[in-house]
Order: C-alpha cells, then structure tokens, then sequence
C-alpha cells in the first residue's frame, strides 16, 4: 500500500478544501477543482488507495466542519464524483454517458443521505436547507458590504433576500444537477492534460471541441417551456428545474463550438482567457453559449458531418 502517496493524496484535497474556505466568494470555485485530486490519485493509486485518499479527505472535512453539516455533504459529493469518474473510465461508456452516470449517482446519494438525516434528527430537510441557504445569502451579503458596495444597492439586496431565498430553494434541484454536470465535466477538461503530463491512462473521447448534444433533447425544452405556460405553481416548478439542467447541456455544446473556432482561428490565448471570463461573468454572454448550442442541432455551425449519412 503506498502510504506516502496516500498522505499527499489527503493532503493536497485538504488544502483545496481549506483554500476554498478560507477564501471569501472565490473559494467557491476553489471548491469545483476538489474532485481533481480524488480522481488523480484513484487513477495512479488504483482503486482500493485511491477510496483512502477520498475517505481520509473526507475524515479532515469532517472534524473541521462536522459530520452532519451541509458543508460535509457538498465537499463529500465533491469528492465522490472524482472517485466515481475514474472508476468510469476504465468502462466503454461515451463522455456523457459518463457524466449522466455520475450526476445520477452523486444526486442520488445526497438525497438518499439528507432524507435519512432529516428523519434521524426528525427535521424537515427543505426548512434547514432554506435556514442554510438564508443564512449564506446573509454572509455573502456582509462580503459585499465589506468590498466596498454602496449602502443603498446592499439595502436593495438585503430587502429582497426573503425573495431570493425563496425562489433559489425551489430550483435548487435544478441548480444541484447543472453544478454536478458542470463540474464533472470541468474535471473532465483540467484531468485530460494533467494525465497526460503524468504518463496516466485515461479515455480517448477525442476532441471535445466537436461534442453536440443529443438531437432529442430538444423535446425536453419544447415539453418544460409549453409547461411553464400551464396554471398551477407545482408544474412551473418542474418544468423551471429541468429548463435549468437542459440549458447547462446545451451550455457545453455552445462551449465546444467556442473553443472549436478559437483553435481554428488560433486566437491567442490571452483572448480566450478574456472571452472566457466575459461568459462566466457576463449572463448575456452566457445565454449567447446556450444559444449556439441549442440552434447548432440545426444551423450545424462547425459543418460537422452527420455520422448518419
């Protein structure tokens, strides 16, 4: 059993994981990277020290943040989808199929765990996630108040924040699933080169800049949006969730067409970098991406050929 490679194994994931509390706002994407660590090593180590790794990552999340908190479970499933995507590598499945079968077994297991906490502690699992979720809008609204934001805009914004509580927990299964989606393939993007560096094995998906997704989702989007024109708050919110998970799909697709005419074009990287953080920061650009993707089904932009014919 390679026990230092273990212990490094931990201690790199523990400082992702320190990192991203420590660090106001941005240590929430500090906090995307912790699968990273949990499929490098399950891929060097092998399965049975890289389950070590992940478990004693999670045993320093747990003495720091408790057992049973939400904190325990976000960086728990974090983790979890980095272990689950290295053991999907070594099967024949495609990319998404790969990534559908990690969301669906992560999503699964932290419902699986919040309803049998919420029935051993006999609380209602939505409330203290709505108490969870109140009280972090909370906190980052005192950050905002110590960057320097104007009193009336911070007022503005606390006013509201019974609203936005409100909204955010009923599609927060929406938003649950587009963050694991988004995340493992983030995981998937940054494991490929690091891999690659380090002599590891891993899938040849070929070049993601050509992905599309599947023809048929399309029916998914004309089904929630005709849904949402229905009475009754019930069907909306259902229809919203899966817009949301639809929409980050069709997300990657537009990113792939992106970065397709980048490398054809051969725009410099310090380009890319700056039109990649105007869609991460920007929502009109963001809606743009998802936009290409959904209409690349029939405007074809990168003139693929369809494999059909």
């Amino acid at each position: 059993m390679p026990s230092r490679e273990i212990a490094v194994g931990v201690a790199v994931a523990s400082l992702i994981f320190a990192a991203s509390l420590a660090i106001p706002i941005f240590g929430f994407f500090l906090a995307m990277i912790m699968p990273l660590p949990a499929l490098y090593f399950r891929v060097k180590l092998g399965r049975r020290a890289g389950a070590l790794v992940s478990l004693g990552t999670a045993l320093v999340v747990g003495v720091s943040v408790g057992f049973t908190s939400f904190d325990m479970l976000f960086f728990g499933e974090m983790m979890l989808v980095g272990f689950l995507l290295a053991e999907f590598f070594e099967t024949d499945l495609s990319l998404a199929q790969m990534i559908a079968g990690v969301a669906g077994i992560v999503l699964g297991s932290a419902g699986f765990f919040l309803v049998l906490y919420g029935n051993l502690a006999g609380i209602q699992v939505f409330g203290a996630m709505g108490e969870y979720l109140s009280k972090n809008l909370t906190l980052t609204l005192d950050v905002y108040r110590r960057m320097g934001m104007s009193e009336e805009n911070v007022s503005m914004i606390a006013d509201a924040l019974d609203e936005i509580a409100y909204v955010l927990i009923r599609i927060l299964p929406g938003m649950t699933a587009a963050f694991v989606l988004f995340v493992s393939w983030l995981t998937v993007l940054m494991a490929r080169p690091l891999l690659r560096s380090r002599g590891l094995t891993h899938p040849d998906f070929g070049s993601l800049r050509l992905w599309k997704p599947p023809e048929g989702l399309v029916w998914g989007v004309i089904v929630c949006g005709l849904a949402l024109m229905l009475p009754g708050k019930t069907i909306k919110v259902f229809a919203l969730n899966g817009l949301i998970v639809l929409m980050t799909v069709y997300f990657f697709g537009g990113i792939a067409i992106i970065s397709y005419f980048f490398e054809k074009k051969r725009f410099p990287m310090i380009v890319r970098v700056f039109l990649y953080s105007l869609i991460a920061l920007q929502q009109l650009f963001l809606f743009l991406v998802i936009g290409l993707g959904f209409f690349d089904m029939w405007l074809n932009f990168r003139k693929l050929e369809d494999p059909r014919e």
